[in-house]
């Protein structure tokens, strides 16, 4: 019997937005997933120095985006664990849970130039396998810096091309607090959350900057 092959994509989601969704599509394709988890972070450890929208918030926003596609599932799992989010923790919990899958954890290209300050990434890169989506016209890394700290980094990991929406999550907080528009940046059911609960200071928005 052949092993599911299932993407793992971790973030804090603050809010999860069409880049997100468009880069992970065409992973999944290109990789043939059978699967994509999406998992919000509890307590990422790089953001504690600001505040970040409720778990519930945040998880009500991926379960609107992700609605209508079949081959996107959220999972809860680092959420109802205690202590900080740590990649290696998760893909750890989740592989004893699904042990007819193979993972693959899915991270934006520019998470490489960061990969030494996770936790444990020699024991991360050895255990699983790791995913970074890159630009189409490719991007410029410190690959001298990578192979000093882990040898050999470019047959560790897989390095995929995808299309990419210059959308950030901090970008959206920010147009919305300043009343523009965020249209086309997230989902519809996204957009009206965000305006209902009135996330990011969009009590202020304008009807021009949130549509129906």
């Amino acid at each position: 019997m052949s092993r599911a092959r299932v993407g793992v994509f971790g973030g804090t989601f603050d809010p999860i937005h069409i880049g997100h969704l468009a880069a992970v599509e065409d992973a999944a394709n290109l990789l043939t997933l059978e699967r994509v988890l999406f998992v919000p972070n509890s307590v990422p450890p790089h953001k504690l120095d600001r505040t970040i929208s409720s778990t519930d918030d945040r998880v009500a926003m991926i379960e609107l985006s992700i609605a209508d596609n079949p081959l996107f599932e959220l999972s809860l799992i680092e959420l109802e664990r205690d202590g900080p989010s740590y990649t290696l923790d998760t893909l750890r919990d989740l592989a004893s849970q699904r042990l007819d899958s193979d993972l693959l954890f899915l991270a934006g290209y520019d998470a490489l130039r960061d990969l030494h300050t996770w936790h444990q990434p020699d024991l991360l890169l050895a255990e699983f396998t790791l995913v970074f989506m890159d630009r189409p016209s490719g991007s410029s890394l410190p690959w001298p810096d990578l192979e000093a700290r882990f040898p050999g980094i470019r047959n560790r990991i897989e390095i995929l091309s995808v299309p990419q929406l210059e959308i950030s999550s901090e970008d959206i907080r920010r147009r919305v607090a300043e009343a523009r528009p965020i249209r086309y940046y997230v989902a519809p059911e996204v957009e009206r959350y965000i305006r209902a609960h009135k996330l990011y200071g969009s009590d202020t928005v304008s009807k021009e900057g949130l549509h129906e």
